[in-house]
């Protein structure tokens, strides 16, 4: 048997399927991003546009409870097996979603759809922190981010032309039967297991000692209230994706009452995850140098000005602009407030300090998992933006 070595040169690999992986997982969510909303008005003539936006809420809902999850259930029954179970729950979507006869099959498919982005994202981002070890965790996260974005913007792109020249359904969805084949052969025949990474990572700090480890709802209660930093990177997450589920299901909505055709909001849908994950390369690798904390408060102010521009503005060159301003505002102001490969020193009663990861990006309730590092980390974050 190979021994275990740690770094992304020495998994680049494993580390670069894992990437591969995690653009298939960001193609299912951008499948539907540029035309469900479409969907929901045309055909099935929803009117109130709370309605329109539930599959929204179904979607976050379930993908926040299963984020809380994955990283338990990864250490439980290893991540090999989650990222494979993650892309099982997704086979049905494209389908419901290419032949649903009313709204509430629509609901169901984002239902599983958000437990299946909760297992798939969440595990790979798992995955590539035990595979890069204690260096360069922020560039690792940079690439998975960039990856999974670049591709919600390219199937975005992509189903919004589709659904021009075809139709709005079933056409568009065939991309995400191609997508599930892919990503569920891939995680089953060529992915391999990384836990053993983690516990070689662990064992470089010696023998676990009885009562060390912080119980889940220790876990639970630092990361939402208790620790500021903890908390505070939480509830920027909580309001980083309140933005993205508005410009996922709101601005579709408007560009469509300004008259575009689903071709254009294709177009538009894309250039805010592209330029977001296009930058996560810079600052993700930014973060593993600096405090990530010390981002511009300025550009906490940049993304709400952005939104604006683009609901306010009817020209297409306008709401260009506004989108990829809006993208690099998210970038610099809420992501550097979490940054990736962040490690917060806690001390939960043992001699030996433990550091705690958050994982997942949907709820301000997100799981951390916990496991010892070497060496231990010093970091101090205080994220100053205001939002």
């Amino acid at each position: 048997m190979n021994p275990v070595r740690l770094g992304l040169r020495e998994n680049l690999g494993q580390f670069s399927l894992l990437v591969v992986v995690n653009a298939f997982v960001g193609a299912m969510i951008g499948m539907e991003r540029s035309i469900l909303p479409a969907i929901a008005e045309q055909e099935f003539h929803l009117a109130a546009k709370t309605a329109v936006l539930s599959f929204i809420v179904v979607f976050g809902i379930t993908k926040a409870l299963t984020n809380y999850l994955a990283g338990r259930l990864s250490d439980r029954f290893g991540r090999k097996h989650i990222l494979v179970g993650g892309w099982l729950v997704a086979a049905p979507v494209p389908f419901l979603l290419m032949w649903a006869p009313n709204w509430t099959w629509v609901l169901v498919a984002n239902a599983l759809l958000g437990i299946s982005q909760g297992l798939t994202w969440s595990t790979t981002v798992i995955m590539k922190i035990d595979l890069a070890g204690p260096q360069k965790r922020g560039l690792a996260m940079g690439i998975n981010e960039f990856a999974g974005y670049l591709a919600v913007a390219a199937s975005a792109l992509a189903t919004g032309y589709i659904a021009a020249r075809y139709g709005l359904r079933p056409q568009p969805f065939y991309l995400g039967v191609v997508f599930v084949v892919i990503g569920l052969l891939l995680s089953a025949f060529a992915v391999r297991e990384t836990r053993h990474h983690v516990a070689a990572e662990a064992n470089l700090q010696g023998a676990l000692l009885p009562g060390d480890a912080p119980s889940q709802r220790e876990i639970f209660w630092r990361t939402s209230l208790k620790d500021r930093n903890l908390s505070s990177v939480s509830q920027t997450g909580l309001v980083n994706n309140l933005n993205d589920g508005m410009a996922w299901g709101l601005f579709p909505l408007f560009f469509a009452a300004a008259g575009m055709d689903l071709a254009r909001i294709g177009t538009l849908a894309a250039i805010y995850p592209a330029t977001w994950g296009i930058a996560q390369l810079v600052t993700g690798a930014w973060s593993d140098r600096i405090d990530a904390s010390g981002s511009s408060p300025r550009a906490c102010g940049s993304k709400r000005s952005a939104s604006r521009s683009s609901s306010s503005q009817g020209a297409l060159p306008d709401s260009h602009r506004a989108r990829c301003f809006s993208g690099l505002a998210r970038r610099w102001c809420i992501r550097p407030c979490w940054p990736p490969s962040a490690m917060w020193r806690i001390q939960p009663g043992g001699r030996r300090p433990w550091a705690c990861t958050v994982s997942g990006a949907t709820s301000a309730t997100r799981s951390a998992r916990c496991w010892r590092v070497s060496p231990p980390m010093h970091w101090d974050y205080r994220p100053r933006c205001r939002l």
